[in-house]
């Protein structure tokens, strides 16, 4: 599906408001970005998207938009597959060099006809200034949980408050483990800067939008509606309001597919790790023998550069293939909702961006968590202690231990369990959307709060 258009659902008369949109240039901040474009499309709004030169989103999937791009000031030997490590670098870096080119276009656009509203990445913090300058109201889209939030303000920023609120419970639940990896090396990073600079501007914005529904976090919503001071909308997941589509920035090997059709129901481990984590040749290796050693079939993404010093499969163990033979399947990239909505698949494998978690508790399907930092270890302990929808794979366990995780969760009575648990979360998911449903109610107040400015 090339065009992403909605069909037959764009309402009978325009409200005749344009809405500016500014995704950060990542994969996982692109895709909810423009998912809620379509949205507010749908509800009448004309839709403008700046977007930076890097990694610019296909134009020609969304004919219904107008796009304006603006310098970013990275150079082109800086390539498009950014590790873990440079970030948040590019994030800071960013945030300084668009400033001016971006309050160029605002100003132009402004000239052209009224916008009614600037609605970006929360991480591009310097645009509450740029509103407030140019006497425009500001809303930020946080694409990660609203659970994440007290977490980093709890444990980065030092913030005690949120030990005394409904969360708490829940923030007793992060190891020691976890913490590390939200906030490791975040002097060096700028993780911490990140961090601040976010949360104190998304404070001052005029709302704060989330890729979520409430009952999947009850506590966290409290929790920030007592701190924030300003509207929350949690309106997601934003995937489930139209047919499976993407705006990939990787192009999709849809054979995997056609391969599920031939696999038994629940059968699956799907593995992906996102669009941007990379990992060594020694846990690449780990995890191909765990695969091999659970005897159970699988679809594995490894993207082109994720596995240091490989362009591909390089590091593949020698016999590895012929020892899995037809039960397994090595993509460069997956439709991966496509992929989560089939039958055939039994369990996710997941690095645990937020993304990526959704979608799973959308279709139904448990988890095994691996996650790497930032959001990340946070998703996957609500998933594994809060929703209990999957296990937690240590970074300690070698590839037999790995292999029988994998079996527990595909056959074991364990597995069963949370099949069934994350069956109920899909219930929910799908009960918050209809009619009558806190994440329908959430988007028809975001509506008419913005009709309101």
């Amino acid at each position: 599906m090339n065009n992403h258009e909605p069909a037959a659902t764009v309402e009978s008369r325009s409200n005749n408001r344009r809405l500016v949109l500014f995704p950060i240039p990542f994969q996982g901040h692109i895709n909810p970005m423009l998912q809620l474009a379509n949205i507010l499309y749908t509800k009448g709004f004309k839709i403008t998207i700046i977007h930076t030169d890097f990694n610019s989103p296909n134009q020609s999937n969304y004919p219904h938009f107008t796009f304006k791009s603006i310098t970013d000031g990275l150079f082109k030997s800086e390539n498009r597959s950014l590790n873990l490590d440079t970030s948040n670098y590019v994030i800071n870096f960013l945030n300084e060099s668009c400033i001016e080119p971006f309050t160029v276009c605002m100003a132009k656009l402004l000239e052209l006809e009224p916008v009614t509203c600037l609605i970006s990445d929360a991480l591009w913090h310097f645009t509450q200034s740029v509103a407030d300058s140019l006497k425009l109201k500001r809303i930020v889209l946080r694409t990660s949980s609203m659970s994440c939030i007290p977490v980093y303000a709890a444990f980065v920023l030092g913030e005690t408050s949120y030990f005394n609120t409904t969360v708490k419970e829940e923030l007793a639940l992060m190891t020691e483990n976890d913490i590390e990896k939200i906030h490791k090396d975040r002097s060096e990073k700028g993780n911490e800067e990140v961090i601040c600079s976010m949360i104190k501007e998304t404070k001052a914005s005029s709302g704060i939008i989330f890729n979520t529904f409430k009952e999947l976090e009850e506590p966290a919503f409290s929790a920030l509606s007592q701190d924030f001071h300003i509207p929350i909308f949690p309106i997601g997941p934003f995937h489930k309001y139209f047919p499976a589509s993407s705006s990939s920035l990787l192009e999709q090997d849809r054979s995997s597919i056609s391969w599920l059709d031939h696999q038994p129901v629940n059968s699956v481990v799907y593995v992906s790790f996102g669009s941007i984590a990379q990992m060594g040749e020694a846990k690449f290796t780990d995890m191909a023998w765990g695969l091999a050693n659970s005897k159970q079939r699988f679809l594995w993404v490894v993207r082109p550069g994720s596995v240091h010093g490989s362009q591909w499969l390089e590091s593949l163990p020698k016999g590895f293939m012929e020892d899995v033979g037809e039960r397994g399947r090595i993509v460069k990239w997956a439709p991966q909702q496509e992929v989560l909505a089939h039958q055939a698949v039994g369990c996710f494998w997941t690095h645990n961006g937020w993304n990526s978690t959704l979608e799973s508790i959308c279709e139904g399907v448990p988890m095994i968590c691996s996650p790497c930092s930032y959001d990340q270890p946070v998703n996957a302990r609500y998933v594994t202690d809060v929703w209990k929808i999957g296990v937690m794979l240590d970074d300690e366990m070698n590839r037999e231990e790995t292999g029988i995780a994998i079996k527990k969760v595909i056959t074991g009575k364990e597995g069963n369990e949370m099949r069934k648990r994350s069956k109920s979360l899909q219930e929910k998911v799908n009960k918050s959307l209809r009619n009558g449903g806190s994440a329908y109610q959430s988007l028809e107040n975001l509506v008419d709060y913005i009709l309101s400015f």
